[in-house]
This record gives C-alpha cells, structure tokens and sequence, in this order.
C-alpha cells in the first residue's frame, strides 16, 4: 500500500515510523510531516486541516491509505471527503468524530446510554454555569466544549476559580469558539489511565491501556498540557480491569454510535478515572493519544499498515495483535515557557547520542530544519524520547540517559515520568 500520514507531531512520527517497517507499505508520505519524519517518509507541504490540498495530493500520490492523525481534520470532515473520493481512510467520519469535537454531545450520549460518567451540566450561558458551580460546589471541572489542543479542561479548587475560568472561556474567548459552550462537571478523585481500541462498526479490537501525565510539572503540579509523557502497560489497568472497560465503555459506546446512525470507525481513546466507587468516563477521543501513540506502538509487533486497513474495511475480526512484553515510557521535552508563550527556533543538539541508547527513539514533536541543517524547536512540544526496556523501571532508566545526552537548554521536561508505577 501507498500509504499518507496527516499530521506533524510526536504521534505521527510514531506512526511514520511503525508504518515505514510494516511489510505492507510500499511507500510512505506524511502532510506536513517534521524534521524526524522526513527521516522515514517523504514529507508533503500541505497543512493537516487543508482538507482539499489533501485530498489533492492522496489522488496525486495515489495513495491506498490515508492515516489522519490529529483530531481537527477528522472533525473538519477529512475522512467524509477522502471516501467520496474513493480513497481510503483511518479514521471516523464527522459525525461519529464529535464524540470529541463537541464534550457536551459526549457527555449526552454517555447519559442516553447509561454509559458511567461523572455528573455534569452544560450551558450556553455563563450566568447559568456559575449558578450550576455554586450549586454544586467545589472542586470542580469546567471544559470547554469543542476543541482545545487538549488544554480546555480546568479543575478549579474553589468557586471563585471556577468562575474565572467560565468567564475566560465563555466570555473572553481564551479558547475562541471551543468555549462558546461549556461543561461543567463533577470533580473525580483517582487514577487516570487512557484506553485505546479499535472499531470498525461494532467489532472492537483492544490495543490497551497507557498512563498518562497532563500537568506540567513534576508530581502532577500545575496547568494542563498536551501531554508531558507515558508508560505502557501501566498497572493501574490489568487483564480483569481491561476486560470491564471493554464491556461497559467501548462496546456499548460502539453499539450505541451505531444506533444513532453515526458508526465509528478508527481508533476510540477513552479517557477513565479509576475511583473507589468503580470506572468512569472523563472523555473520548477520536484518535491516538500523544504521546500514548508513542508508547503503545513502541510495543506492537504487527504490521500496522495490514491492521488499520483491516479497521477501515470492516475486517477487524480477522486480526490477532502481536506485543512485546516490554515495557514503554516516553518523556516528552517541552520548549521552555510550555504551555504558554514560548520561543521557537533554538538549535537542538546531541540527537544522534540520545538516539544511540539502547531501546531508544527520538521521535519529533514540533521541529523544524534551520538553514544550516540544524533540528530546531518550533513548539511547544517538541521531542518525544521513548525507551522499551524489559521493566519499566529499565525503560525509564534508558529514557532519561538519551535524555542526558541533549543539549538543548531552551527546553525541559518531567523527571518523573511513571512514578505512580514505580514508586
């Protein structure tokens, strides 16, 4: 298969990477692509939500399979597009995609289902938010609606917080039109861990589970991000807790896109908090995690290219995955001032040293080439340094070596990656 990747970050280096070493890609292109993924694909100037430019350039390349990473095209309707040209894509359509374009059609679906989640409310207008958080009171969730480059959740610890964060949302556009509307939901006390499976209708092949670290900073301090690291398998999640979340969270979540005339089809992300009065549902998404995605195809042995385009055909059930027993830890490195405002284009070295660590990749989040040929930062994420290594206390050990190696001061990282798996 001729096979396109769209998307520029961690997830899809890992993909690029995985689909390269697949026996049945025969060749690889990815849109846009960064300066890591242009080591294992060709890499085509087309922005991952130029939904006709892609479309273009799959009929130019005659491409059998197109691979959307992020989440945004998928929403836009990249999928509904490339099947009506007849190519074939991994993915969902539109429609099934608002399972997490829209966190209040979500949570509705969840309560039509009797699928468990955390109570909530959702609300157009501010005044009737903060009333729900004052009946409620605090802690507290507010996210907004739509989507926020994984950013638009905010636990707020008093009411006055809460209401500060509505009104950022709502009335002074921090997230623009994602927060339009909010959710505002009940404050779960647990663990978190993200479940990955793959559906193509109502067939659904588990891929796992993988943890991962949201805050910024060391021992789960500070705002959200995007992700600052992940491990695989993680011990929250065994045989019997995987087996429950497929049986009450993704089967019925796939039975129930079916009844509502929006079959899915691709991989479904579940967001899960695991408290003492069971598993709940804190979001979907709609495709890989990053940087889950890093970790959990650090560990598969099966051809994926064979496997996704098994999900887009309806022939999941002919596929029997094959993993490592290894385990998986990826460490992202963040350009200083991450999650907010930070500055790009500060010179990268020491790659090829990290990347010489045994059970180590490199894999490029938000780099660029420089003139000179230098990598550079041009994120906010930038590098994803994931190790295998046969516990996960070695792959950590592995990860933080290659770590050691870069010189790079304009960016940081967590030093405690796993720590809830290895204290």
């Amino acid at each position: 298969m001729r096979i396109l990747v769209v998307g520029g970050g961690g997830r899809e280096h890992a993909l690029c990477r995985a689909l390269a070493a697949a026996p049945t890609c025969s060749a690889l292109f990815c849109a846009p692509g960064n300066a890591g993924i242009a080591q294992v694909a060709t890499c085509l100037p087309v922005g991952a939500e130029d939904i006709e430019a892609l479309v273009a350039c799959a009929r130019a390349e005659a491409i059998d399979l197109v691979v959307v990473g992020p989440e945004a095209p998928l929403v836009k309707g990249l999928v509904d597009r490339l099947e009506a040209a007849g190519i074939r894509a991994f993915g969902p359509r539109a429609q099934a995609a608002e399972l997490e374009g829209s966190k209040g059609y979500m949570k509705d679906l969840l309560a039509r289902h009797d699928i468990p989640t955390a109570a909530y409310g959702r609300f157009t207008d501010p005044e009737a938010a903060k009333a729900f958080v004052h009946q409620q009171g605090a802690p507290i969730v507010v996210k907004a609606d739509g989507l926020a480059a994984g950013k638009g959740v905010v636990i707020c610890h008093s009411t006055a917080e809460a209401e500060a964060t509505i009104d950022a949302m709502m009335t002074e556009n921090a997230f623009g039109g994602a927060g339009a509307e909010v959710v505002v939901e009940e404050f779960l006390e647990g663990q978190e861990a993200s479940f990955f499976a793959l559906i193509d209708g109502e067939d659904v092949l588990p891929l796992g589970a993988a943890q991962d670290h949201k805050a910024v900073g060391a021992g789960d301090t500070g705002p959200n991000t995007g992700g600052m690291g992940a491990y695989a398998p993680t011990p929250a999640v065994d045989a019997a807790t995987e087996a429950w979340i497929v049986e009450h969270v993704m089967r019925p979540t796939a039975r129930a896109m079916v009844a509502e005339g929006r079959p899915f089809r691709g991989v479904l992300f579940a967001g899960l908090m695991i408290t003492d009065s069971g598993i709940k549902v804190l979001e979907f998404n709609v495709r890989f995690g990053d940087p889950e995605c890093q970790v959990l195809l650090a560990r598969l042995n099966s051809d994926l290219a064979q496997v996704l385009d098994a999900a887009c055909t309806g022939r999941l059930g002919e596929i029997t995955l094959a993993w490592s027993p290894e385990s998986a830890i990826c460490v992202v490195m963040a350009a200083n001032g991450y999650p907010g405002a930070v500055e790009k284009g500060s010179v990268i070295a020491g790659l090829a040293d990290a990347e010489a660590v045994d059970g180590v990749a490199v894999l490029h989040a938000g780099t660029r080439l420089d003139e000179a040929g230098n990598v550079t930062a041009a994120g906010g994420r930038v590098l994803g340094i994931t190790a295998t290594g046969a516990t996960l206390a070695e792959a950590h050990q592995r990860a933080y070596t290659a770590i050691d190696k870069l010189d790079w001061p304009g960016g940081f990282c967590r030093r405690d990656i796993g720590w809830r798996a290895l204290m």
